[in-house]
């Protein structure tokens, strides 16, 4: 797995997410900026940080309507399309989100949606879009994994990326969770 978190240990998903993925990228690892659910606007040290500010010339960011956003190609693609979803501030991963983020998560769902129907692929229904949990991540840095087709998806990428594990959360178990903070509050 090219570059996810790389630490940050804690609770799993509650029997939802799937193991650790392929990234774009190099190992991340949090760096000056931090990782909490603000983070800082740029960490150099963070290789999602250099890519979303067009510093990594290998990376090539694909269109994507929301000027906080970028998206780019997975480079070890589990899916026939797997895209990444990365802010450009640097905000760590989606275990130190609160409730005040589910409009960010919101909009990376949508941009992913987006860059699917942009790249051919239309059945909305076939396809998977989460978040490592921590520790499996490799890059520490919150980016959502858009992949499709999901019933396309290979042995191992069906390990990785498996819904009801305790290393990858769905986008909307995700924002289950952040309402429901937010409820208790």
């Amino acid at each position: 797995m090219a570059g996810e978190e790389g630490g940050s240990s804690g609770s799993s998903p509650a029997a939802e997410p799937s193991p650790g993925g392929g990234e774009a990228g190099a190992a991340g690892g949090e760096g000056a900026g931090g990782s909490g659910g603000g983070g800082a606007a740029y960490d150099a040290k963070c290789v999602f940080c250099r890519i979303t500010h067009g510093e990594e010339a290998g990376t090539e960011l694909l269109p994507c309507e929301d000027e906080d956003l970028v998206c780019f190609r997975d480079i070890r693609p589990g899916a026939p399309h797997h895209y990444l979803v990365v802010p450009k501030n640097h905000i760590g991963n989606c275990k130190t989100l609160k409730s005040e983020h589910i409009p960010l998560v919101e909009r990376m769902m949508a941009a992913g949606k987006t860059v699917l129907q942009r790249n051919k692929f239309n059945d909305l229904n076939d396809i998977r879009l989460g978040f490592h949990w921590p520790p499996f991540c490799s890059i520490a840095h919150l980016h959502l994994h858009v992949l499709a087709p999901a019933s396309q998806l290979g042995f191992l990428s069906r390990m990785v990326y498996r819904i009801n594990s305790y290393w990858f959360i769905t986008a909307e178990q995700l924002l289950e969770r952040l309402k429901a903070e937010s409820a208790t509050i």
